[in-house]
C-alpha cells in the first residue's frame, strides 16, 4: 500500500519537527521517529483507527500531542493533516472542501 501526505500536511510535518528540535536537539528526530511509526502502523492496518467523520480517520502519537489524519482510497493512504491536538477543531476540512468527489476525498493530485 502507497501514502502521501496532502502538501499542507507536509509543511505541518515539517514545522513540527523543526519547532521539537529547536526546543531540544533529537527531540525533532523523535518526532519524524514517532510520525514514521505512525504512518507504518496505518499502512498496516488502515482500519484500526477511529473514525472522526466518514471515511476520516486519526491515528494519535503516544509521545507527542498530534494526530495523522488520513483516509483510505484506492489500495493508497492520503494523510490530510499532521494535527495538534491543541489547534482548532476542523481546520483541515478545508483541504477537503475543494475537492468535489464523493465524501470530499482527496485526489492523488494533491498528493
Amino acid at each position: 500500500m502507497n501514502f502521501g501526505y496532502h502538501p499542507e500536511a507536509e509543511a505541518e510535518y515539517s514545522a513540527a519537527a523543526l519547532f521539537y528540535e529547536k526546543r531540544r536537539p533529537g527531540l525533532g528526530a523523535d518526532f519524524i521517529d514517532e510520525v514514521e511509526r505512525a504512518v507504518e502502523q496505518i499502512l498496516d492496518g488502515p482500519k484500526h483507527w477511529p473514525e472522526i467523520e466518514p471515511e476520516i480517520r486519526r491515528c494519535q502519537l503516544h509521545r507527542f500531542p498530534f494526530g495523522l489524519l488520513y483516509l483510505e482510497e484506492n489500495d493508497e493512504i492520503k494523510i490530510i493533516a499532521v494535527m495538534h491536538f491543541s489547534r482548532r477543531p476542523g481546520y483541515w476540512r478545508k483541504r477537503l472542501a475543494k475537492f468535489s468527489r464523493k465524501h470530499a476525498r482527496v485526489p492523488t493530485s494533491a498528493f
